[in-house]
């Protein structure tokens, strides 16, 4: 682990230490799961393998292919320079990126802001979640930034501008490839590259080392597997794995972590560890310790910006500006505090921080898609919360 961020002793959690017992090998192969109650470690651990051919145990310092888990960490950074009134919330994209012009289907250009980019409201999408392989993005060469497609963020961002816009921005919720298309914002904002930002506006002020777009540490990076019977598979370059029935799935290129001429994908392209995703997350939701973010932007980022539109499942999550918000812990039946926020990572990560509670966890594994949206992520928060509540 780097010098920067010290590594406090391991408390476990009973509750926790027990549910990693049960899921290893076959369910996930390996995990790191920290948990930090009011800023004190409550438990950390690293079970399991990070390769299992090798028999390699996971390590707390591991690196991982962090997935969507990059997109809180750049909304982080795009924010930075939001507060130091270089971007707009509110202005069309287009000041900075003018021939950014996807149309409706009547032909039209709507202005895109940069809240509806990272709200996911603007009416982009993903190409994973197209329905086969002919989808408008498909068609159009669009890479999810995860895949080993050659292309620069620019070519990107052009090839999702021919795509047509799904619905009106700002009128919808429907997950896409916005926070990238803010991360060529920024670029252009700025004429710095989006590494070079991640660097100067979020790892140099608290102290990252381990978290970048690509790693020249590969020996540190978990080996991905992928949930399969009667145990996960090892994830193999360029395979293509749906995270949900009826889309045509992601392409992995895991040759992508450690080639640093691949295209700076904000939404997906960040390597790291889970002690650094957890310092992110602790520096946002103690924002006025941090001095991370103006707290008026971090409440931004933790107010649903889409109504009461958002992810379909779990129910009761709106969206605000890089995560997912509680809306109504009722009809999310979840032991977590309204105004909590979450989301994961397509190789198999999850997190959620529950600011009432002064809560934060971070579980980073190496199997998708059980550590993303299994059963293993609902198991783990309601084995912290009794753990804790054990503990008062």
């Amino acid at each position: 682990m780097n010098a920067a961020l010290s590594l406090d002793p391991a408390p476990a959690l009973p509750s926790v230490q027990r549910l990693l017992q049960q899921v290893h090998p076959q369910r996930l192969v390996g995990a790191v799961v920290l948990v930090r109650e009011h800023g004190v470690l409550r438990h950390a651990s690293a079970t399991g393998l990070a390769d299992r051919e090798s028999g390699a145990a996971m390590q707390r310092d591991q690196l991982f292919r962090l997935a969507s888990v990059s997109k809180p960490l750049l909304t982080t950074v795009i924010l930075r320079l939001v507060a130091d009134s270089v971007l707009d919330l509110d202005a069309p994209v287009q000041r900075w990126l003018p021939d950014f012009r996807p149309a409706l289907a009547d032909g039209s250009t709507p202005p895109i802001s940069l809240r509806q980019l990272l709200s996911h409201s603007s009416g982009l999408g993903y190409r994973f979640l197209e329905a086969d392989a002919d989808g408008p993005y498909a068609r159009a060469g669009v890479s999810d930034g995860m895949d080993a497609n050659p292309l620069t963020l620019a070519d990107n961002v052009h090839r999702v501008a021919q795509a047509p816009l799904l619905f009106e921005p700002g009128s919808q919720w429907l997950y896409s490839l916005g926070v990238d298309v803010a991360g060529a914002v920024a670029e252009a904002a700025t004429g710095e590259t989006l590494q070079a930002l991640f660097e100067r506006l979020l790892a140099a002020r608290l102290g990252l080392r381990d978290t970048a777009f690509a790693t020249t540490d590969a020996a540190r990076l978990a080996t991905p597997y992928v949930s399969d019977t009667p145990q996960p598979h090892r994830l193999q370059e360029g395979e293509v794995v749906a995270p949900f029935e009826g889309t045509v799935g992601i392409e992995y290129s895991l040759a992508r972590a450690t080639d640093a001429s691949r295209f700076p994908s904000a939404g997906a392209g960040l390597i790291g560890s889970a002690d650094e995703v957890m310092a992110v997350l602790e520096a946002l939701r103690d924002v006025q310790a941090s001095n991370l973010l103006p707290p008026a932007l971090v409440a931004e980022m933790a107010t649903p910006q889409v109504g009461e539109q958002g992810p379909p499942e779990p129910a009761g999550w709106g969206f605000g500006l890089g995560f997912a918000v509680l809306r109504d812990a009722a009809a999310s039946g979840t032991p977590q505090s309204e105004g909590s926020w979450r989301w994961g990572g397509a190789y198999g990560h999850s997190w959620f921080v529950d600011p009432a509670r002064g809560l934060s966890v971070v579980a980073l594994t190496n199997t998708l898609y059980e550590g993303m949206d299994g059963a293993f992520v609902d198991e783990l928060r309601d084995a912290v919360y009794a753990d804790l509540e054990a503990a008062r």
